[in-house]
């Protein structure tokens, strides 16, 4: 059975462009060897975190 590819993401206003993820990506650690592979990418965990803050939990 084939995969089937993920919906494509709605952007948000919190969301990071390119300009300011460049300075921060270095400081993001790559995952750890022997765990279990990320389903995300770190600028996507990023973004989660700007939206939480800016818009809290219903």
């Amino acid at each position: 059975m084939p995969k089937r590819k993920p919906p494509a993401r709605r952007r948000y206003d919190t969301d990071w462009t390119d300009a300011q993820w460049e300075p921060i990506a270095p400081m993001i650690p790559d995952a750890r060897a022997g765990g279990r592979p990320r389903k995300t990418t770190s600028r996507e965990l990023v973004n989660a975190i700007l939206y939480f803050l800016r818009a809290g939990a219903a």
